[in-house]
Parts: structure tokens; C-alpha cells; sequence
């Protein structure tokens, strides 16, 4: 459902629910306590480290597990104990999973042949899907033929071809190199919003989760960490672990000074934040900035901090300046441009911040 239609009726439609999912193996919690609800049309991606539990949550929505408690409802239908094959389900895996013996517009078509579909209507389908994934010339090449990009776009097709409810993409892109992985992640998401299907996406990198979903689901040990669309999950963190895993954060220990203004103290020197401070004075907490929220020199208004440069880095559009503290370190991004004058390693330097950049949490 469009942005504007969900305005006009004044409330969300909920497509896909998992109710309280969990799941054990033997003695091992794999998942606890998963409570998600998806809107029809949504791009929702589960991200977090290996081990989480996101696989294991996409396998259980797939049917390929059942959960040890909750249930699972599609489109109102419960479908915690529906075979896989009765879920009208698509599944995309990270390895291509191709029949080596079938040409690219066969292998797209198998699902639909499974089913018993009319040839004519099979032939339709399968024309239309290597038309949106824009690979009509090769239909008639063989897995074997195919760059690993273009094999990847075939399951995709191969996977939309029976029309499925869900998309289901479990590390899609993992195996590819940056470049295509790029690509392609741009690719898979104009031909979510193009056919407008509710997908579920699964990744360990945060910069694929938070360049095309509607919503990001962070895990962590088989538990929701949290929800929010990439730019709450990035910009406003809820938990230490979230803060750290999505982007590069500084995480500076540092002392209340006073709470009631937001003081706070670090390495001798002080610095505020924009607000009070839900803390004792006296007390230990975690200050938390974003390298790129960081600048040379001084500013009106703003925080200074004063550290030994300890290394510079080239990233291209970014350089990466890390300095030294008595206490802790601080990484600092620069946008690189050709005029920009860096700082040799064991310089002194002066950096800048607002106060709205710093946001505290206890120490977990």
C-alpha cells in the first residue's frame, strides 16, 4: 500500500506477524521473544552479526523451521505449521541454487512448471520476469555462462515468478564483489517497489540494510535489539550495542560534571550536551559521537576537544583521522576534497562539535 494511501485511511495494514517467535535447538535459544509486524508492500531487513538469530527467523517465516512457541499469520492466515510449500513463499538464498542443467529462462520458470501452470501463461511469465530483471537476451545461456551478478538476478526472477506473498532474501549478495553488490541491491530494490511486495531481507552489512529498507530490524544473541526506519536506527540508537554495531561511533567514558547542565568531563578537558543529563553527578557514563558530526578547528558555540593525532587514513570520499587521549581515542571524518589539509601523525589538534551531537547512555 502507498505512502498516501496508509495517510488517507489514518492507519497501517498489518501483512505478515510473528507473535512472541521463539526457537531452541537442543539446549540453545537461536531466537527469543521475536514480536514483528509488516505492512503489505513493506521492505523490512533484519541486520546483526553472524549467530544473531536472523536466519533462523527467516527460515521459521519460510517454513523450513518451526517455532518452539509463537505463531506466524500471513495476509490474517496462520501458517506457523503450513508446509513451505503451501506458503506461497519466495526464497532467495545466498547461494544462487540454480539447476546447472536448465537454461536461464527454464530455471526461471520452475516454479510455475512445479505447479502445473498452462505452458502459454509459463511463457508469459517467464518473459516478463527477464524483462524486469533486464536479461531477456540471455534466456537461453546456462547458469555456467553467467557472471555471479547475473546468476543472482535468475533466483531473484526465479523467486518472484510464482507471484509469492513474501520475498525472502537470505544474504543475497554476500558472494559478490563491492561493485556489483551495489548494483544489484539497488536493482533488488526498484523491483520491490516496482511489484510492490512485502520482502524480508537478511544481512550482516549495515550499509545494504540502511541504503534500501523501509524498516531495520537489529539483532543481537536471538533478541530484537530494535525496530526503526534506517534513519532512527543510525541517528537515535536505543541500546549500547545498536549504537556500536550500525555505523562508526566514538564512545568516549566519560565523568558528570554537572548534570543539570549537561557537563560532562573527559581526559581532563570538558565538554556539554544539549540537554540535562539522566545521571548523578560523579558518575561514569558513555558519550557518544558520530565521527562525521566532528570538525577542524574551533566554532562559535560549539565543544572543543584537544588530541594527538595518531593516524590518518584515505577512504576516498573520506579521510579518517584518529587521535589520542590519555583515556580513549576519537575518530574523526573528514570529507575529502583536494584542497583539504591534513595533519601529520603526532600533531597536536583542536577538533569541534555541537552539543546536539552528543547523546549519553549508561554503561551497560
Amino acid at each position: 500500500m502507498a505512502d498516501t494511501e496508509r495517510r488517507r485511511f489514518g492507519r497501517t495494514m498489518t501483512y505478515l506477524e510473528l507473535h512472541g517467535i521463539s526457537k531452541s535447538f537442543g539446549g540453545t535459544t537461536a531466537v527469543a521473544d521475536f514480536q514483528l509486524s509488516v505492512e503489505r508492500g513493506e521492505f523490512v531487513s533484519f541486520l546483526g552479526p553472524s549467530g544473531c538469530g536472523k536466519t533462523t527467523t527467516l527460515r521459521m517465516i519460510a517454513g523450513f523451521e518451526t517455532p518452539t512457541t509463537g505463531s506466524i499469520r500471513l495476509d490474517g492466515r496462520d501458517i506457523t505449521r503450513v508446509p513451505p510449500n503451501q506458503r506461497n513463499v519466495g526464497m532467495v538464498f545466498q547461494a544462487y541454487a540454480l539447476f546447472p542443467n536448465m537454461t536461464v529462462a527454464r530455471n526461471v520458470g520452475f516454479g510455475l512448471r512445479v505447479r502445473r501452470q498452462p505452458t502459454d501463461e509459463i511463457d508469459t511469465r517467464v518473459r516478463e520476469m527477464l524483462a524486469l530483471i533486464k536479461m531477456t537476451e540471455l534466456s537461453g545461456r546456462y547458469p555456467y555462462q553467467l557472471s555471479g551478478g547475473q546468476q543472482q538476478r535468475v533466483a531473484l526472477a526465479r523467486a518472484l515468478a510464482i507471484q509469492p506473498q513474501v520475498l525472502l532474501l537470505d544474504e543475497p549478495l554476500s558472494a559478490l564483489d563491492a561493485k556489483i553488490r551495489v548494483e544489484l541491491r539497488t536493482e533488488i530494490r526498484r523491483i520491490q517497489q516496482q511489484l510492490g511486495i512485502t520482502t524480508i531481507y537478511v544481512t550482516h552489512d549495515q550499509e545494504e540494510a540502511l541504503s534500501i529498507s523501509d524498516r531495520v530490524v537489529v539483532m543481537n544473541r536471538g533478541r530484537m535489539e530494535q525496530v526503526g526506519t534506517p534513519f532512527e536506527i543510525y541517528n537515535f540508537p536505543q541500546t549500547t550495542f545498536v549504537a556500536g554495531f550500525v555505523g562508526t561511533l566514538n564512545q568516549l567514558r566519560a565523568v558528570v560534571i554537572d548534570a543539570g547542565e549537561g557537563q560532562l568531563g573527559f581526559d581532563g578537558q570538558t565538554f556539554r550536551t544539549s540537554g540535562p543529563v539522566a545521571a548523578a553527578n560523579g558518575s561514569t557514563v558513555l558519550a557518544m559521537l558520530r565521527p562525521e558530526e566532528l570538525h577542524f578547528g574551533t566554532a562559535e558555540g560549539e565543544n572543543q576537544l584537544h588530541g594527538r593525532v595518531e593516524s590518518v587514513t584515505f577512504l576516498g570520499a573520506l579521510v579518517r583521522i584518529q587521535l589520542a587521549f590519555g583515556s580513549g581515542r576519537v575518530t574523526l571524518d573528514a570529507l575529502n576534497e583536494r584542497r583539504l589539509h591534513l595533519p601529520r601523525v603526532g600533531d597536536e589538534l583542536t577538533f569541534s562539535f555541537p552539543p546536539h551531537a552528543v547523546w549519553v547512555m549508561s554503561e551497560e
